[in-house]
């Protein structure tokens, strides 16, 4: 028989505890719905009745989204969905650590921060090390970060220039058959790296930026045989480097650099046979000094809450799939 339990959740007023219920108590279903237990408002008061791990993961929950909302954070949806996974892990009261530090401002004037503390480990990681594999699923803020955290550098004149770079490698597609000039050709591959340095910067001022060459944008290839000093260098989609391409990249490195590496081993669009340059590269480079590896995860996407459900639907289809492949091989 399950051991029922109630607790008790005081807010510090009736304004702040309506930022964590949400409009029509939606956050609140959502804590009911995913811990199995009931919730009710008394006054200023939550109460959390049910089983008794649920009621502890349930306030514990409410007690650290209070803490959220008295430190002026928003809460919406995503963000009580990931508490109530912490919650689940016994780690709640980790969402607190997000609502201080500011990544950067954009050039509107809004302050970027973590939302996950895959997140947080990844910009601390990036402030702390001359190269970072940033090593996640779609959604979860691997390149805007490093994007804002190269406009900052940048601002703060602790490197020269900015250089972002991908391989022109997209879902089997061949440059050769697109219209254009290589500029042309490469440039909605770009794109993503484009509208993140737009948001932080302004459009006027990245386009100066641009004309006097402090941002340079261009295909992996023309990394080829350079020394890159003083400057923010990422480089976006990587799992799409041959292991080849990627020692080419990283032995670019120059003095007062720093390099961010991200990609999603998942969506591998390499030619059957060749094996991804990033998958390598977290395999032998995990013990050098200087080097960290951050691998986020699902529980780290942003985006839509669905974004999170179709990652782990496919983590599990291949799962699935490799427990055949065995079964075959044995």
């Amino acid at each position: 028989m399950i051991n029922a339990s109630t607790r008790k959740i005081a807010a510090h007023s009736a304004d702040k505890l309506q930022r964590v219920l949400g409009a029509f108590d939606e956050n609140l279903n959502i804590i009911m719905r995913e811990l199995n237990v009931n919730l009710r408002v008394d006054g200023t008061t939550v109460v959390v009745s049910g089983g008794e791990n649920e009621v502890a993961q349930a306030a514990s929950v409410v007690e650290n989204l209070l803490i959220l909302s008295d430190n002026g954070e928003a809460i919406d949806k995503g963000r009580v969905s990931y508490c109530i996974e912490l919650a689940k892990e016994g780690k709640a009261s980790d969402i607190t650590k997000l609502s201080s530090g500011v990544v950067a401002i954009t050039s509107r004037g809004k302050p970027i921060k973590c939302k996950t503390v895959g997140q947080k480990r990844y910009v601390d990681a990036i402030k702390e090390n001359q190269v970072v594999f940033g090593i996640g699923p779609a959604g979860t803020g691997k390149t805007y970060l490093a994007v804002c955290l190269a406009v900052q550098a940048m601002k703060q004149k602790q490197v020269d220039r900015i250089i972002l770079t991908r391989p022109a490698v997209e879902a089997g597609e061949k440059l050769g058959f697109l219209p254009g000039d290589l500029q042309t050709k490469v440039d909605p591959y770009l794109r993503p790296l484009y509208d993140a340095l737009q948001e932080m910067l302004g459009l006027e001022t990245y386009t100066k930026l641009m004309e006097r060459g402090s941002i340079e944008i261009a295909p992996l290839a023309y990394m080829r045989g350079r020394t890159l000093s003083n400057a923010f260098i990422i480089l976006d989609e990587a799992q799409n480097t041959t292991r080849e391409q990627m020692k080419m990249f990283l032995t670019r490195l120059g003095d007062g650099s720093k390099m961010v590496i991200t990609g999603d081993i998942t969506q591998i669009d390499l030619p059957e046979g060749k094996r991804s340059g990033l998958e390598h590269a977290a395999e032998v480079l995990g013990g050098v000094d200087g080097i960290s590896i951050i691998r986020l995860n699902d529980k780290d996407v942003v985006r839509n809450p669905l974004v999170m459900r179709i990652v782990r639907a496919y983590e599990a289809d291949d799962v699935r799939r490799k427990q055949v492949e065995k079964k075959v091989e044995q």
